[in-house]
């Protein structure tokens, strides 16, 4: 295995470095869960777009630049570096936009990708209902065909950026006498219109990131179906896929809180305040697991540019992550002592990586894939 990047690669890293370091705000953008920062952030995936630097896999002609999957671990690499603002439309290009690549016909990828990638359009998703959280098949919201549109009633909760979005995408019963993960499909839909009520959630710090969306005899065009009818399942796996093992969460991401915390633990013992014998290795060993799921993500992109596809696997993916996100901010806080208890980024970063193992698939639905799926054991 060659670990080294190509001369083309190091030319591309070295362009995307300079344009961040040129237009990455100067100033932190206030938050996308409230609404000026929410158009603040669509400012700067404006910006993004019109640099080439919005999607950077994408073809061309749907906003992207063209590049392959290396390229784009290149270029998330430079923007964490960078400190460059968080991707408020990652639900579309991280999730649905990839989705829509593989499952979309010809007519969806240029109605909606082109706007995803500028954020003209954000996107909320759609899974989970009071019933159906993690029991994701245990979904009731229906979308009972009516000639040439879907009427579409049911609750969906959590939805992720839904109280500021544009656009949904979720699954749905289109067969009403069906069971469990039969009978479902992957509809998209308009957020703004008759029959559709968008209520925010609000987290604890009284900001709104989620929403819970009510559809009344909502009326939707087949032509919003993506994938087959019925199969939606097979197309929601798809995007799951890319939720926990490649996009959602590069490792650039980790690499750069790894490589703060490793600072951190620098100035704690330079200042020399009291440090417990066995600091120095847990955090090294956060490094590594940083490193290790780099290496683990680049065998992955290798596999998917020889024609392979992300399979179960993606399940150990992301209990890995969302693990070493929680123990990187733990000891961070723990190295910080009292001071820990202060507002800043480890206290705001160590309270969003709790939510890690429950988010795209809770780490318990997730080991039971494991078990079935890739160690071949019996269900209970």
């Amino acid at each position: 295995m060659d670990l080294a990047f190509t001369p083309e690669q190091e030319a591309f890293r070295k362009e995307a470095r300079a344009w961040l370091e040129t237009n990455v705000p100067a100033e932190p953008l206030e938050t996308f869960d409230l609404p000026d920062g929410f158009e603040q952030h669509r400012e700067w995936e404006k910006k993004l777009h019109a640099g080439g630097w919005a999607m950077v896999p994408w073809p061309v002609e749907y906003g992207g630049r063209g590049a392959d999957l290396l390229s784009w671990l290149v270029f998330e690499e430079e923007y964490y570096r960078s400190g460059a603002p968080g991707r408020v439309n990652q639900n579309g290009i991280f999730l649905l936009g990839p989705t829509i690549m593989e499952y979309g016909t010809p007519e969806q990828k240029a109605r909606f990708l082109p706007k995803m990638a500028s954020s003209e359009e954000v996107w909320a998703q759609g899974w989970s209902e009071p019933n159906a959280g993690s029991d994701m098949a245990n979904i009731q919201a229906t979308a009972i065909r009516d000639g040439d549109h879907f009427v579409v009633n049911g609750q969906k909760t959590w939805a992720s950026r839904g109280a500021y979005a544009h656009w949904l995408f979720g699954l749905f019963r289109t067969d009403p006498e069906s069971k469990r993960h039969h009978g479902l499909s992957f509809v998209l839909l308009p957020l703004q219109g008759e029959g559709i009520t968008v209520r925010p959630i609000q987290k604890i710090n009284g900001k709104a990131a989620f929403a819970e969306v009510f559809f009344d005899d909502a009326r939707v065009p087949v032509e919003n179906l993506l994938g087959p009818e019925g199969q939606g399942w097979s197309v929601a796996m798809a995007t799951a896929g890319f939720e926990r093992g490649l996009m959602l969460r590069s490792p650039a991401r980790f690499q750069h809180t790894a490589a703060r915390l490793v600072a951190l633990y620098r100035e704690t013992v330079e200042r020399g305040d009291p440090v417990s014998p066995s600091m120095r290795e847990r955090v090294a060993r956060c490094w590594m697991d940083a490193e290790a799921y780099c290496l683990n993500t680049y065998q992955t992109v290798s596999r998917l540019l020889a024609g392979g596809k992300i399979g179960a696997e993606a399940s150990l993916n992301k209990i890995f992550w969302s693990e070493l996100d929680v123990r990187m901010h733990e000891l961070a806080l723990e190295l910080l002592g009292p001071r820990g208890e202060m507002p800043g980024a480890w206290l705001d970063g160590y309270v969003f990586a709790l939510s890690g193992p429950i988010y795209a698939g809770t780490n318990q639905i997730q080991k039971n894939i494991i078990a079935e799926r890739i160690l071949g054991l019996p269900r209970k």
